[in-house]
């Protein structure tokens, strides 16, 4: 599990800079119908996200997420991965998310953000410009495969997404599909992750320059992985400054200007 059931973003709120959010079911390509939610900015500014969850699917941590950039002007959706498996309702603590997570696969994936990407394209009145996708471990190496899906997104943003080697079920390993990807790339990673050398990191970096796709890789000294929560007194400067590399790279990809906060 990435973080802990209680841990939350590392981000503070802004007073009225969302619109609003609510949850929706999304149907994909394959007939899959899936729980989502949607968090919308006051005002418009070209910029949306897909957010990518960790194994736990559409978790609070990722709800609120989506809130934390409709603060900062992108619209943003949270989509959860077991529809095909544990169906659409809300889950506690309790849920046994890895028998459904080692059930998913690359391609039931991809159709579900197909169709967020989709959907926040499409709906009210056409919002979005500039779209991209961030996801975390788990959903961080999917965010990065993201970049091979065809949607012509703006960016892709991966936190602590491990880069190589076998991943759950059948997911790819995104250092073998460079060649494959066609939008910039932002790495996230902890400088401390046990679970992502910096040799692994490294070598990812040196994939994606070869294959000439943009991007930039930030590791966060002494940081450990999942370092991107609030809970983690220890790593707030880590978790500042990852937001604002995520918010800058977002800004720099869209045609409008964005809120800044």
């Amino acid at each position: 599990m990435c973080f802990d059931l209680d841990s939350r973003p590392p981000i503070a709120p802004i007073a009225g800079g969302a619109l609003d959010s609510s949850e929706l079911t999304l149907e994909a390509a394959d007939g899959n119908r899936f729980r989502a939610y949607r968090a919308r900015a006051i005002a418009a500014s070209g910029a949306g996200i897909v957010i990518l969850p960790d194994v736990r699917g559409l978790h609070p941590y990722y709800e609120e997420l989506a809130l934390r950039f409709a603060e900062n002007g992108v619209d943003a959706l949270g989509i959860d991965w077991f529809g095909r498996t544990a169906g659409l309702g809300r889950r506690d603590d309790d849920f046994e998310y890895m028998p459904h997570v080692n059930q998913t696969t690359w391609a039931g994936v991809s159709a579900d953000i197909r169709a967020a990407a989709e959907h926040l394209r499409m709906a009210d009145e056409r919002r979005v410009d500039a779209l991209f996708t961030v996801g975390f471990c788990y959903g961080g190496r999917i965010a990065f495969l993201s970049a091979t899906l065809g949607l012509d997104l703006a960016g892709s943003i991966g936190f602590y997404g491990v880069p190589g080697g076998p991943g759950r079920s059948d997911i790819p390993a995104p250092i073998d599909h460079v060649a494959e990807m066609r939008n910039p790339i932002l790495g996230l990673f902890g400088g401390a992750d046990a679970g992502i050398p910096p040799e692994a990191i490294a070598a990812f970096g040196d994939a994606l320059t070869r294959a000439g796709v943009e991007h930039r890789i930030r590791i966060f000294d002494g940081a450990p992985h999942s370092f991107f929560d609030r809970k983690a007194a220890n790593f707030a400067e880590a978790s500042e400054a990852a937001w604002a590399e995520t918010l800058t790279f977002i800004r720099g990809r869209t045609p409008s200007p964005i809120g800044r906060g």
